[in-house]
């Protein structure tokens, strides 16, 4: 019996973006990563470093391409484009959607927060899952026995990962697990996904810049 060929394609959520006016910016241009944003991207870049990636891939924002800069570099790979892996469409970007003085409080907006399963505020959630199970397969293919790294946004990848384990799209954004700048990272034989992996290669950088917000605020 001939064996499967192996493969992991890493999923990347991007790191912090640098957004002092707290708006949802969605697909907005010119949104770029802070500065723990690029520190997070170098971390990823380094707990990566010794596997076989073979393949980088981006979503076409600033914010993803900037991710996987430093993961390119240290594998001495182009990054390549895949527009499928952008973050998903919404109603409301561009504006602020903070509980209490965002546009959510605004009543000539409810009407489009009627159908949370579809969902109604934006790009419906299977033709996200559709279209970045398109994206993971090609990965897989230009990496084919080795390793390759996707980079994206959180909603497509969490997305993704409920399309792939067979459960409802819909879904309370609070309980998704897909920190900034986290590996979700699908493991093929042959064609077949056979199991998932999750790290958070930048968590202690968010932990130190939480302390020091805190510290800041006392």
């Amino acid at each position: 019996m001939t064996e499967l060929t192996k493969t992991t394609v890493h999923v990347f959520r991007h790191g912090e973006v640098f957004n002092p006016t707290k708006i949802l910016y969605g697909r907005l241009p010119d949104f770029h990563l802070s500065e723990l944003g690029h520190q997070m991207a170098k971390a990823a870049a380094q707990a990566l470093s010794g596997r076989d990636v073979t393949h980088v891939v981006a979503s076409p924002l600033e914010r993803a391409q900037e991710t996987a800069a430093p993961i390119s570099a240290e594998f001495e790979l182009e990054t390549a484009t895949d527009v499928r892996l952008i973050e998903s469409a919404n109603f409301f970007e561009g504006k602020r959607v903070s509980v209490g003085d965002g546009a959510f409080s605004n009543p000539r907006h409810w009407w489009v927060l009627r159908d949370p399963i579809t969902p109604s505020w934006g790009e419906a959630y299977l033709a996200i899952a559709q279209r970045m199970f398109e994206a993971l397969q090609a990965a897989r293919v230009a990496a084919e026995g080795h390793e390759a790294v996707c980079v994206s946004h959180q909603l497509p990848i969490w997305t993704l990962r409920r399309y792939v384990e067979g459960k409802r799209l819909w879904h309370d954004p609070r309980k998704r697990q897909c920190g900034l700048a986290s590996l979700t990272s699908f493991r093929f034989e042959g064609s077949k996904v056979v199991g998932i992996d999750y790290t958070e290669p930048a968590a202690h950088l968010v932990a130190l810049s939480a302390t020091a917000k805190t510290a800041k605020g006392a």
